[in-house]
């Protein structure tokens, strides 16, 4: 719903200066000055500055002159000013502000509010600017002249243009399974240090690649303006995997590819990335949602989108807007853009569901019209999730369940026939326990990951300098083509796996000597399922067997080397192999903090810490997972660290090189949980703290000084339950942080 909408033009303006272009995550100074229009503002009326639910512009601070956001106002009568910097006390999606209350004497009309955001004047360094870009980054600004709480937006609101830095961190990426002798493309983009593509670069750059492709030049331009660059109809005539390196004029790789398989010409299925899950500003977001499609495509290079903004917040006009933009942006061959919305409802009546229609045009059900002023189409709402179920029976489309701010509960509502899949990643965290919850109620689903992205940049989502605790996700689909129709039968069919946001590749099979029916839906569903004879299955399948037991085929390409692979039957951890063992271990400590307070929106553990080594000392460090730079490492020496980190259910470390491999003993001290070790008894397999919450713990544990194995190729017997499902799937761990899962195989005997 709007603010008051009473007399805008009676509310005064604003200014701001300077005015223009900033970089992402600069230091600035801004002067804004409102004006008191035709009421001035009563006694304890005032204004309010909102600025959007996901931005980490600021943080604004009154006390400290020296230090960073600090912020001033004075009213030019002298007037006594009250200022307040809150957090979601605005009405979305401002839900940031900067309240101004005028106490103990009043504004007439003409006299003037001045707010120092970043006042230099005392020796601050200024405020920090929002770490994303916007092209029109708003000082959304609200008065309550008359004192009665009621506010008023003005007719135009103070805008700036954020944009990126230099680039300093490279990416060349490629599909990740093509069939031989058919044309892709590689693309480069750079991101400035804040993970924005940037256009700030102009130089030569060679070309590499580890087996010939066809087409691929020698060298590549990156021109000043452009983002990265695309080399479309390359070819591979020959099968086998493939990398291309990226290397400047110095000889030093600045980036490798993500792994590329050219598989047979006949081969069924290819991989398919997608990101279905974000929100641009018309409802909690960042950028218009044509500007949202554009970056997934042009920018994060995805082949699949879905843009899902909250249902409360979408207007009928902007849901057919938006069935517009995907009906525009859908290119069968070359880009899959999927109309739906999130159905937004609190987590007692079912909690968030991304609703994915196949064709435009469909009906939105909300969960509510909590903003929504028109009231016409209430009648098709769906307050809980129950309700949602009824009223998409029979629709063609694909409900996923996601864990937001809201979570969903698939214990008290789930659809086989319409909800096949839970998101176990976003730039929320991650969330394994949906899984589990799913599970355990016997259903039958798939893995997804999305970004849920608010900050336009779906598909490279990173959380910036707010309370995001992670890289959003990306989900491969495996398909025959890449059209709505294939990404769908994809979807419905679990023939998917989840990132943390790399692209490597998965392919997890089962393999019987006596067959499987292979069932062409849930047989859960009713009805008579359709089956068909097969001897292998693929990642999503649900068949059934006479086998006492399977063998799992499982061939992984990571984008760096993998630490760890977890194989699963269901809730059971079956096996989990690493590609060392203790003879490989080095003088290398893994400390890792993982976990999260609860399932909903305070979830976020802080495991600002520190640790001391005695007896032996600190030659290097590296953090993984550290998206913000704010966080990460401190203070270090030879002895001692200190870092600042948070986890919302996914996991980060600090990785220690040392002098010696055994000698000395580390301590650690963090508000979860304390402890330590002597490095000595440190080995493969990692002492783990419990620390409560959920899944809260610090583990710490030996590596090998270094990991150069990037592919696991391995089989393994596995006894097939004679009572309920064998389901079959993998977790894996690279190096570097990032994980995948992919979506169960589901083995029944009847």
């Amino acid at each position: 719903m709007p603010d008051s909408t009473y007399r805008p033009d009676l509310m005064g303006h604003a200014s701001l200066e300077p005015a223009g272009t900033f970089e992402a995550g600069s230091w600035q100074s801004f002067t804004l000055v409102y004006t008191a229009g035709r009421f001035g503002i009563d006694d304890t009326g005032s204004i309010k500055i909102g600025f959007r639910f996901a931005t980490d512009f600021g943080p604004v601070q009154f006390a400290g002159p020296r230090a960073a956001g600090y912020t001033t106002v004075e009213a030019s009568n002298g007037a006594t000013l009250e200022a307040k910097w809150e957090f979601k006390r605005n009405i979305r999606p401002w839900s940031r502000s900067l309240y101004i209350g005028v106490v103990k004497d009043f504004l007439a009309p003409g006299d003037t509010i001045t707010i120092r955001f970043g006042d230099r004047r005392q020796g601050s360094p200024g405020i920090r600017m929002q770490t994303y870009c916007e092209s029109a980054f708003e000082f959304h600004m609200l008065v309550d002249a008359i004192a009665t709480y009621e506010y008023v937006a003005l007719p135009v609101s103070p805008k700036i243009a954020i944009v990126p830095g230099p680039g300093v961190r490279w990416f060349a990426i490629l599909p990740t399974l093509v069939r031989m002798g058919e044309p892709f493309r590689l693309a480069l983009k750079i991101d400035d240090i804040w993970g924005n593509p940037s256009d700030r670069v102009d130089r030569d750059m060679r070309l590499e690649a580890s087996r010939p492709i066809d087409g691929l030049p020698s060298t590549v331009r990156l021109r000043a303006g452009a983002f990265g660059a695309v080399i479309d109809g390359l070819r591979a005539d020959e099968t086998g995997d493939v990398t291309i390196r990226v290397i400047d004029h110095a000889g030093n790789a600045a980036a490798c590819s993500n792994p590329l398989r050219v598989a047979p010409k006949e081969a069924g299925l290819v991989h398919y990335w997608g990101d279905t899950h974000g929100q641009s500003n018309e409802t909690l977001g960042t950028n218009t949602a044509r500007e949202y499609f554009e970056f997934g495509r042009d920018k994060a290079h995805v082949d699949v989108m879905g843009h899902q903004g909250n249902d409360f917040q979408i207007t009928g006009e902007f849901w057919n807007d938006l069935n517009d933009l995907t009906r525009e942006f859908d290119k069968p061959g070359r880009f899959v853009c999927i109309p739906g919305y999130e159905w937004s409802a609190n987590t007692a009546v079912g909690g968030d569901r991304n609703v994915h229609y196949r064709h435009e045009g469909e009906t939105i059900y909300r969960s509510s019209h909590a903003q929504v002023g028109d009231l016409g189409d209430e009648t098709n709402d769906a307050h809980d999730a129950h309700a949602l179920f009824d009223r998409l029976r029979g629709k063609d489309c694909v409900v996923l369940a996601h864990v937001g701010g809201r979570y969903a509960d698939v214990r008290f509502a789930h659809d086989v026939a319409l909800e096949p899949a839970v998101e176990v990643h976003s730039a929320w965290g991650t969330f394994e326990w949906i899984l589990r919850d799913a599970l355990e109620e016997g259903y039958r689903v798939g893995i997804v990951a999305n970004s849920d992205g608010h900050k336009g940049r779906p598909g490279a989502c990173y959380p910036g300098a707010s309370f995001f605790g992670s890289y959003g996700g990306l989900t491969c689909f495996l398909a025959e083509r890449l059209d709505r129709d294939a990404i769908f039968q994809s979807m419905r069919q679990r023939r998917h796996y989840a990132t943390t946001g790399n692209r490597a590749l998965l392919d997890v099979a089962v393999e019987l000597p006596s067959g499987a029916d292979l069932y062409e839906r849930d047989p859960a569903l009713p009805g008579t399922p359709s089956s068909s004879r097969v001897n292998r299955l693929l990642m999503g399948d649900i068949a059934r067997v006479v086998d006492d037991t399977a063998e799992l085929v499982i061939d992984i390409v990571g984008s760096a080397p993998v630490e760890r692979l977890d194989i699963y039957d269901g809730l059971d951890l079956l096996e989990t192999i690493r590609p060392y063992a203790d003879a490989d271990l080095g003088a290398r400590v893994r400390l890792v903090y993982e976990g999260a307070e609860v399932r909903g929106r305070a979830r976020a553990t802080t495991w600002d810490g520190t640790l001391e080594i005695e007896g032996n000392a600190i030659l290097r460090t590296h953090v993984i997972n550290a998206w913000n730079l704010d966080r990460g490492i401190q203070r270090q020496d030879e002895t001692s660290l200190a870092w600042k980190a948070v986890t919302t259910g996914n996991y980060g470390a600090i990785d220690l090189w040392l002098k010696s491999a055994t000698d000395g003993s580390i301590a650690f001290r963090t508000s979860p949980v304390s402890g330590g070790s002597p490095i000595r008894a440190l080995g493969v397999e990692p002492m783990v703290f419990d620390a409560g919450g959920l899944q809260r713990a610090i583990r710490l544990q030996r590596l090998p000084a270094a990991m150069t194995g990037t592919r696991v190729s391995l089989r393994r017997k596995i006894n097939v339950r004679n009572r309920g499902d064998t389901r079959l799937f993998i977790r894996v761990q690279q190096e570097d942080g990032h994980r995948m899962w992919s979506s169960p195989i589901y083995l029944t005997r009847t």
